[in-house]
């Protein structure tokens, strides 16, 4: 996991939760408060030219507390969750060394999974299971092979969306080669030693409070350009095809723009699959040794950031 020079363990902010919860405010306030620098938790905020879908912070809210790990990578780049835990590394000890706290936000369970846990001794995939499982997605499509997966592997099928063609591959593949699947590799990870010291705070809204939220989010998005953002990802040549651009909001505008799905099917069917993945996102936070708060109440996170750091001097 992390990893420091310093034998003292140090704060390490982690706040986590569901998307269209609240968690960019609230995290500038404590950035502000405890002279944090933000470590962005997020699989799709990695990319460069994918703005509005994202939802990153904007030029303002960069500049009031700084940001790492956030529009960096081509959309055509693969990005894994191990070359997350290094580049994490790497940025969480030079703000370390800045006599900063490093601050962790985001909500993609994996990546939060593997920085508590270490990162999955899974052997070596050979190329062809992984050629022959592409193929049969190709042929047979991912529906029928999210029903495989839910039959070797409920717990991964459940964070698993349909579309999401990677993981898809990723959870049946690690099946196919090793015998053991997904979830169970995750839950024999041990804890990692390190000079970070977490200190978890997550976010929660009441259900359909949330979902109204996440139902007015989209709405933004759509207002501030998300179909024009997308014309411009597909005009400089990024595909359908990439995983970056299969992510939710934006495969649902190439399914617009391909003439595939009416423009009220599409708003209707990110809404719901938004919704969908924050519920998924909660089940991924479930047993990590997260307090929970809600979004409003930043004097009772910063009283729990406080008392913990206090512990640790």
């Amino acid at each position: 996991m992390l990893k420091s020079q310093n034998p003292q363990k140090q704060p390490l902010i982690v706040l986590v939760g569901p998307t269209g919860v609240g968690k960019t405010a609230l995290s500038l306030g404590i950035g502000q408060q405890f002279s944090a620098e933000i470590i962005s938790m997020d699989s799709m905020q990695i990319y460069k030219y994918m703005d509005i879908g994202t939802a990153k912070a904007s030029a303002e809210e960069r500049a009031i507390v700084p940001h790492h790990l956030v529009d960096f990578v081509d959309p055509r780049s693969d990005y894994n969750t191990n070359t997350f835990v290094i580049d994490t590394q790497r940025v969480a000890q030079d703000i370390a060394d800045r006599g900063n706290i490093p601050m962790l936000v985001g909500g993609t369970g994996l990546y939060l999974q593997a920085l508590l846990f270490g990162l999955i001794d899974i052997p070596e995939i050979p190329a062809a299971i992984r050629e022959n499982i592409q193929h049969r997605i190709d042929v047979e499509g991912n529906a029928v092979l999210h029903e495989e997966l839910a039959a070797i592997d409920p717990e991964s099928a459940l964070r698993v969306h349909i579309n999401d063609t990677q993981r898809l591959i990723r959870g049946l593949e690690i099946h196919a080669a090793t015998g053991i699947t997904w979830s169970a590799f995750l839950q024999s990870q041990q804890p990692p030693d390190s000079a970070f010291n977490p200190i978890l705070i997550g976010l929660r809204r009441e259900r359909d409070e949330l979902y109204e939220r996440i139902n007015r989010r989209v709405e933004q998005m759509l207002d501030e350009g998300l179909l024009g953002e997308v014309k411009g990802l597909l005009a400089r040549g990024y595909g359908p095809e990439l995983g970056s651009m299969q992510s939710i909001g934006y495969r649902h505008m190439v399914e617009f723009c391909l003439g595939h799905w009416s423009w009220d099917e599409a708003v209707r069917l990110l809404k719901r699959d938004t919704r969908r993945y924050a519920k998924r996102q909660m089940t991924w936070f479930r047993d990590k040794g997260i307090t929970w708060f809600h979004p409003d109440d930043r004097s009772g996170v910063e009283g729990f950031v406080k008392a913990a750091i206090a512990h640790l001097k």
